[in-house]
C-alpha cells in the first residue's frame, strides 16, 4: 500500500471488466473486509479515523454496495414504491417531496410510477411494482381496481392511501374529501352571491378524484338551487394544461352565455382560463368569475389572485411517510386514518 499526491492507490490493477469489491476497498483502506463492512452497515461502531479511511476508499475506488444482497438477507428492499396519477401537476411534486423529506433519513428510496389516469396501467404499474418487493406502498386515490385491491392485500406490504377519503381504506389512510372540499368552495361562491355556476373537470374514467369533486359540486347545486338544472362540462378531450384552460374559456362563454362563475376542477385549467381573460380583455370576475382546486403556486401570483380549494399538499406527503415508517416497523398507528382537510382560499377572481 502506498500514497502518491496524497491520494491511495491499490497495490494491484483492477480489470478494466470487474467491478470494485469490498476486498478492492479494503486493501485501498489497509483493512479488514469486515471493516469495511462494519462501515457500511453500522459506522456509528467504527473509529473516526478507521471510518474516514475507508470511506476515502470507497470514494476514490467508485465502489457501489450490493444492496440487493444486503435487502435480500434483511428481508428489506428499503424501497418505497410510489403511485401518482401524473407527473406534470406540481402538487404531487410537493407531496413527493414531503414524503422524501421523511423517508430519506431512514435510509429509504422512492420508486415513482404514474397511471395517467388509467386504471388498467396502475393495475399493471402495481404488479411490476410488487415484483421489486418494496417494502411500503404510497398510493394516490383511494378507489382501485379488484384486481389491484387482491394483489395489495395478499402481498401484505403496508400501503397508505391519499389524497381522498373512504370508510374502507385498504391499511392506513392520509387525506382529505375531495367531494366535501368542493361542496364547501360551491357554497362558499353561493354566499358570495353567485348563482349560475359551471363545473369544469376531466371526467373520464381514471380520474376518481375529479368525479368525487363534481359529485360535491351537483350536491351543493341541488341544496343552494333547488330545481336548477347543473351545468356541467366534461373536459376529459382537453389536455391538462395552462393552454386549454383558456380554449375552456371561450366554449364555456359560448355553450352558457348565462354562467356567471366558472368552477374548475383544477388550477391548471382556471389559471389558464385567467391568463387567456386578461389577454383577450374578459374582466374577471365583472363578466364572469373564475375558481379552482389546489392552490398550486401559480394560484398565488397570478393576477387577479386565483380563489380555490388549498389542500396540504407537503403535509399529506410528511404524514403519509410516517404512517407508512410505523407500518414498516411492525407497529400499529395510533391513528391510522387522518383527515388532514382543506381551506377555501378567497382571492379576487370570485
Amino acid at each position: 500500500m502506498s500514497r502518491q499526491d496524497g491520494a491511495m492507490t491499490s497495490p494491484r490493477r483492477r480489470s478494466a471488466t470487474r467491478s470494485v469489491t469490498l476486498q478492492d476497498v479494503a486493501e485501498l483502506a489497509g483493512v479488514s473486509a469486515q471493516t469495511v463492512s462494519r462501515v457500511l452497515r453500522v459506522p456509528d461502531e467504527v473509529s473516526p479515523h478507521t471510518r474516514e479511511k475507508v470511506e476515502t476508499a470507497i470514494r476514490d475506488a467508485g465502489y457501489v454496495p450490493n444492496l440487493s444482497a444486503r435487502n435480500l438477507a434483511s428481508n428489506r428492499s428499503k424501497i418505497v414504491a410510489t403511485v401518482i396519477p401524473s407527473l406534470s401537476a406540481s402538487i404531487f411534486s410537493e407531496t413527493l417531496t414531503g414524503l422524501s423529506s421523511v423517508l430519506a433519513p431512514e435510509g429509504y428510496q422512492l420508486l415513482l410510477g404514474y397511471t395517467d389516469y388509467d386504471d388498467k396501467r396502475e393495475e399493471e404499474l402495481i404488479r411490476s411494482l410488487l415484483g421489486r418487493r418494496p417494502d411500503g406502498f404510497f398510493m394516490t386515490g383511494t378507489l382501485h381496481s379488484p384486481a389491484v385491491v387482491r394483489m395489495l392485500t395478499a402481498s401484505g406490504v403496508p400501503v397508505v392511501e391519499t389524497w381522498d377519503w373512504t370508510d374502507t381504506p385498504l391499511d392506513t389512510l392520509v387525506g382529505f374529501s375531495n367531494e366535501e372540499a368542493m361542496y364547501a368552495m360551491v357554497s362558499s361562491l353561493h354566499e358570495a352571491g353567485y348563482r349560475r355556476p359551471c363545473f369544469v373537470g376531466r371526467l373520464h374514467k381514471g380520474d376518481h378524484r375529479s368525479r368525487r369533486r363534481l359529485d360535491g359540486y351537483l350536491r351543493a347545486v341541488a341544496d343552494h338551487w333547488p330545481g336548477a338544472e347543473p351545468r356541467v362540462f366534461d373536459a376529459s378531450e382537453y389536455p391538462l394544461t395552462l393552454e386549454a384552460g383558456g380554449r375552456l374559456l371561450e366554449v364555456i362563454r359560448r355553450l352558457h352565455p348565462e354562467c356567471d362563475v366558472l368552477v374548475f376542477a383544477t388550477d391548471v385549467f382556471a389559471n389558464g382560463a385567467l391568463l387567456a381573460a386578461a389577454e383577450r380583455g374578459i374582466a374577471v370576475p365583472d363578466e364572469i368569475a373564475v375558481s379552482g382546486f389546489g392552490d398550486f403556486e401559480l394560484s398565488r401570483l397570478i393576477r387577479p389572485g386565483l380563489t380555490t380549494v388549498a389542500l396540504p399538499n407537503t403535509t399529506i406527503g410528511q404524514e403519509a411517510a410516517r404512517m407508512l415508517l410505523r407500518r414498516m416497523r411492525g407497529e400499529k398507528p395510533a391513528r391510522p386514518h387522518v383527515d388532514l382537510g382543506f381551506e377555501i382560499r378567497r382571492r379576487a377572481s370570485a
